[in-house]
């Protein structure tokens, strides 16, 4: 696609959605042609994509109408999920105006960003992941272990709910972006699925079920989860897809409320998709993206069944073996509560709790170096050095010049291999509502404290390989000096990472309280709907974190040889641990009117200020004294913003644009990168973002289309970045999905793209924009059964997100570093209504 065409798209999508009204005005003439048959797909099709008379619950001072509620919030229901494509928490996200997500890293540590906030450095820091108006974790870009890592959307999930901006500055802490709330089902009605998933193009078996019923007048339950096993859909060649998960809950009602416990176990593996070697030319303005000779982008992977095992000495010296089939490995044991009481005169109290025990690994492999082979062996061994095969079914061999992997080329690649024996959280949110009866309409006053724990411990103890660049059965190099001395150890060059001068064997032990007071009050007055509200954040951070202090020589494999690579291991120093020792408080705040000129179109506006406390991103990047405090300005980052816009909702038409203007502080490290760069800047953004649907009888579609202009304001470390646009922030981005419902048949496809962006500061090298279309087709067997073929990334269109080895220009010799979106997949599945 040239450069000109996503443009064209996402302007052809904002059109489409500005005529929403008049394609409204002529079907309302030519009468309604809803088909009469009532079975499933008939249900489906009386759902508005865009329904702004449904209740919201989240970032909210109470159960409000979208259409009455002065915040810019969109719903994704169970089916919508299901036809998307989505395979991940993330790339539900990618279906919402505002939120840009970057989920080509596989089932976790997305790069999540909303109406121009940056992501500096991964993870999404000013966004809040929730199950049941819960977090996940309290902070959004926690190093290698992000929240939707621990979070997997399965039948369980009723609906999502996508708040941005405003009111999450004041009913969440550390989300002044955005709050993405995963409701799940709660038995109300008798049923449940069965679900059987097969990848038809790559190998993947997943079983998917959830089943609930009222079991007297007062209770009910739930509970659904999945199992799969698989490669998954890049080209790994082991099973790398592996567990499941089981949610419950129970529900009893009470006299004037309910009582509810629920419970989740997930242990799951997923592979950690990387970026990997690419071909990169032309100009900075106008590159050339292709694979290279037997690597495919978009499928290719450097995991490989000849690279399994690493060894490595942990935290506490102690000899350390991994799978690296381990992948994202998430563990959680959570425990949850939520009680709702009247205490009569109006008063209401509800309280909810979630206690978390999340634990794992992040391993991958991450291409710090692409090069030619010969020019990598001599860069390690020096001139006249040569190479074997380390591991594959040429093990032992030696290479000729120039002939390795078929290319002839080799990646220096840095393991990121990242345990996290402690990701724990816990949190409690009390809230006391109070409602009255004006003469001038209802007013309510929420009285609110939330208390969260979480805990942030890991190992990182990365090595440095030497691969062959191929896009499957990779295997590992030996490298042997001019007189033929071994430098490498079976392929593995370097105990650490020397290269980035050492900087990743570190230990966290790191552990953040937060409590927050907060108040709101809403008023009624005859069609306006008035929220003002107060947030005081405080912040305790306490415990240690240490990293290597130079070298030392250790037999890590003990066979009793030093080994060169053995000669120099960096180790975690326990005994130079720096403390963290600081407390930070902030007060947020959020005002919003909304108007209802009449039934069926509505204007409202808000303006609000959030913070971010900063967390374990500012260990090992400078932010930190000796003595564990932390400046003001460094630990505490702020938001401000400023929102406004139109609703406008018929029986067949919605339509929800918003204007938004917001200032931003940042300070962050960025930890994959040669030169461990730091991050202390000011952002400026603002733009529109729009939202629509038609429902029609057997037709539908909804899209959403989002202009952006955002600017780097002030760069304390790189002046000249200021008047910049900020890294992979696209102008435009946008969404569009049609559904037809022909008889026994569903038809429908998502349309997701992107305009350009740059790949770093200062800007330089551009990623091209993309559009990628993921398409269904179902077949309703009868009410309970349905058979479906899904392709997602039909096109097999590539799809750029980042560009790491040379983000700043084009290479003398093409060789790059990038990541993709995933390549087409293609699955079947039946799908079972009990």
């Amino acid at each position: 696609m040239n450069k000109h065409a996503v443009r064209k798209h996402a302007l052809a999508v904002a059109v489409a959605l500005a005529l929403l009204p008049a394609l409204a005005m002529a079907q309302d003439a030519a009468g309604d042609a809803r088909p009469t048959r009532n079975d499933a797909s008939t249900a489906k099709a009386e759902k508005k994509a865009v329904n702004l008379d449904q209740m919201v619950v989240t970032a909210s001072p109470g159960a409000l109408s979208k259409m009455s509620s002065s915040i810019s919030v969109s719903s994704l229901e169970a089916d919508q999920l299901a036809d998307s494509g989505a395979q991940s928490a993330s790339d539900i996200l990618r279906d919402v105006p505002g939120i840009r997500a970057e989920s080509s890293g596989g089932e976790g540590n997305a790069n999540i960003s909303v109406r121009g906030l940056p992501v500096a450095s991964g993870g999404g820091k000013f966004v809040q992941f929730q199950v049941d108006g819960m977090p996940v974790l309290e902070f959004g870009d926690i190093a290698f272990a992000t929240p939707d890592t621990f979070l997997r959307p399965d039948f369980n999930i009723d609906h999502v709910e996508v708040v941005r901006g405003g009111s999450s500055s004041v009913f969440a802490s550390n989300a002044p972006g955005a709050v993405f709330n995963f409701i799940t089902k709660t038995g109300q009605e008798k049923g449940g699925d069965i679900g059987l998933t097969t990848g038809l193009n790559y190998d993947s078996k997943r079983l998917d079920f959830d089943y609930g019923q009222p079991v007297s007048d007062s209770t009910r339950f739930h509970f659904g989860g999945f199992l799969r096993s698989g490669e998954g859909p890049k080209s790994v060649d082991y099973t790398a897809q592996s567990g499941g998960q089981l949610m419950a809950n129970v529900t009893h009602d009470i006299d004037g409320g309910f009582l509810r416990l629920s419970a989740q176990l997930l242990d799951d593996k997923a592979p950690v998709y990387l970026p990997v070697p690419v071909s990169i030319t032309g100009s900075n303005g106008n590159p050339t993206v292709r694979s290279l000779p037997g690597f495919n982008l978009r499928d290719g992977a450097l995991q490989s069944p000849y690279f399994q095992r690493d060894l490595a000495i942990d935290a506490n010296g102690n000899r350390k073996v991994t799978d690296l089939s381990d992948g994202y490995h998430s563990k959680v044991r959570a425990f949850g509560g939520e009680g709702k009481f009247d205490l009569g005169d109006q008063w209401t109290l509800h309280e909810q709790f979630r206690i978390a025990s999340n634990s794992g690994d992040f391993v991958g492999p991450y291409p710090a170096e692409v090069n030619t082979a010969d020019a990598l062996a001599q860069e390690i061994g020096g001139a006249g050095a040569t190479l074997a095969y380390a591991t594959g079914p040429n093990a032992g061999q030696p290479v000729a010049a120039g002939t390795v992997g078929g290319n002839g080329l080799a990646t220096r690649v840095h393991l990121f291999n990242v345990s996290l024996p402690n990701m724990d959280n816990a949190t409690n949110d009390l809230k006391l509502k109070r409602d009255f009866q004006l003469d001038s309409g209802p007013l309510s006053l929420l009285l609110g404290y939330y208390h969260s724990r979480q805990d942030i411990v890991q190992d990182w103890h990365w090595n440095t390989y030497l691969e062959t660049v191929q896009g499957k059965d990779a295997s590992l190099l030996d490298v042997y000096d001019a007189n033929g001395n071994k430098l490498t150890q079976n392929g593995l060059v370097a105990y650490g990472t020397p290269y980035w001068g050492n900087c990743c064997v570190r230990s966290y032990d790191a552990h953040y309280d937060t409590d927050a007071p907060y108040v709101s009050l809403s008023w009624q007055p005859g069609a306006w709907q008035i929220d003002a509200g107060l947030r005081y954040d405080r912040m305790r951070a306490r415990g240690s974190y240490a990293g290597a202090s130079g070298v030392t020589p250790i037999d890590v494999n003990n066979d009793g040889t030093l080994q060169v690579p053995e000669q120099t291991v960096p180790v975690v120093d326990n005994n130079a641990a720096k403390p963290i020792r600081y407390t930070k408080s902030h007060l947020e705040y959020s005002f919003g009117a909304n108007y209802l000129l009449t039934d069926e179109l509505a204007l409202f506006g808000r303006a609000s200020r959030g913070a971010r406390f900063n967390a374990d991103r500012l260990l090992f990047g400078g932010g930190l004294l000796d003595n564990g405090t932390a400046p003001d300005g460094v630990a505490v980052n702020v938001v401000k913003q400023l929102e406004g816009g139109v609703k406008w909702n018929t029986r067949h038409t919605s339509l929800f644009v918003t204007g938004f203007y917001a200032t931003t502080q940042e300070q962050n490290q960025d930890v994959t990168s040669q030169t461990q760069s730091l991050i202390s800047r000011n952002y400026k953004a603002h733009g529109v973002e729009v939202e629509g649907s038609v429902d029609y009888g057997s037709f539908s579609v909804r899209g959403g289309v989002t202009w952006t202009h955002s600017r780097i304001t002030k760069d304390a470390i790189t002046p000249a970045n200021v008047g910049n646009v900020p890294q992979r922030q696209a102008t435009w981005v946008y969404q569009l999905a049609p559904t037809w419902h022909v008889g026994d048949f569903d038809l429908g496809a998502t349309v997701l793209g992107t305009t350009k962006s740059y790949a770093t500061n200062p800007n330089g090298l551009v990623m091209p924009g993309y559009t990628q279309v993921n398409a269904f087709a179902r077949y309703n067997v009868n009410d309970r059964n349905a058979i479906t073929l899904q392709a997602d990334n039909l096109f097999n269109a590539t799809g750029l997100t980042e560009i790491d080895q040379s983000p700043g220009s084009v290479t003398a010799n093409g060789l790059n570093t990038a990541r993709s979106i995933l390549g087409r997949t293609i699955y079947a599945s039946w799908h079972y209504r009990l």
